[in-house]
């Protein structure tokens, strides 16, 4: 595989390749260990969440959250933040408390059996610690509930450990590691590992940039991110004169125009579902 300017490697850095592999029943192993490595539980039992359909076209764009699963800790939502910017945290807090209110209100009564896990894979964090764990908790420590919980893996910090070299480092966190290692670096990837698990991802990543109909999806999803990125920056500046949520009205139009999906122009814009399907009508 020769790696260009026009043919990116994509890497499990981003929410489809990381769906496309690791929410593939035969990965489960590998599932179970990554969530076992951030959460430090093992997963007995996972049952992959109906929210988002797996629908085996890879043109056909998955609904609202990135990875739901069911499992014997609890639910847990993996969120992929390949960059961060501002209203990362927030969009994530709403699907999380949007997560914990559907589970709650389920039944006659509020009960906190289940635990809600939010796990982000963020990038560009810009902090010093692996990973922090928050809770719903005052100044000392109190907990208002117990069963609410979001994990940010901060990924650099993993990624530092790689360009370090540091043997050790890579051995006992090569699950983490090895998401974001692309095509060239893999054959170094694995003389530090030797690990059949670590093999069998990296030959899947490999077959699926290979794919002539993931590259189109991906290519479009890059696209459509970079005018996100851009149409919100310019909403934030133009939200001094005309509010931020009419910036957001604007986005939302013009995401329309380009025929994005109902349910992802409510997830990039943080308005809701029936507020973009208004516009369609006006």
């Amino acid at each position: 595989m020769i790696i260009t300017e026009e043919n990116k490697y994509y890497t499990c850095k981003y929410d489809r390749p990381f769906k496309e592999i690791m929410l593939n029943k035969k990965n489960e192993d590998i599932l179970k260990i990554l969530l076992k490595k951030i959460l430090k539980v093992d997963i007995k039992e996972i049952v992959y969440g109906n929210v988002e359909q797996n629908t085996g076209n890879i043109k056909i764009r998955r609904k609202y959250y990135d990875v739901l699963l069911k499992t014997d800790k609890g639910e847990i939502e993996i969120e992929l933040n390949a960059e961060s910017v501002d209203y990362v945290h927030p969009r994530n807090t709403a699907y999380i408390s949007s997560l914990y209110a559907s589970h709650t209100l389920v039944g006659e009564n509020y009960t906190e059996d289940t635990n809600i896990i939010q796990v982000n894979l963020s990038y560009g964090l810009n902090d010093i610690k692996d990973m922090r764990v928050y809770k719903l908790q005052d100044d000392e420590g109190k907990e208002f509930v117990k069963n609410l919980i979001v994990v940010e893996v901060n990924m650099d910090f993993y990624e530092k450990i790689w360009y370090d070299k540091d043997e050790l480092g890579i051995e006992e966190n090569k699950y983490l590691i090895m998401l974001n290692r692309n095509y060239e670096e893999q054959e170094e990837f694995k003389k530090y590992i030797k690990d059949k698990k670590v093999v069998r991802y990296m030959e899947q990543l490999n077959k699926l940039n290979e794919s002539p109909i993931f590259r189109e999806y991906m290519t479009y999803e890059e696209d459509q991110r970079k005018i996100f990125n851009s149409r919100m920056k310019e909403a934030t500046e133009k939200g001094l004169e005309q509010g931020l949520e009419q910036g957001k009205i604007e986005i939302a139009r013009n995401l329309l125009n380009m025929h994005m999906s109902v349910e992802d122009i409510s997830k990039a814009t943080d308005l809701s579902i029936t507020q973009v399907e208004e516009l369609i009508n006006k």
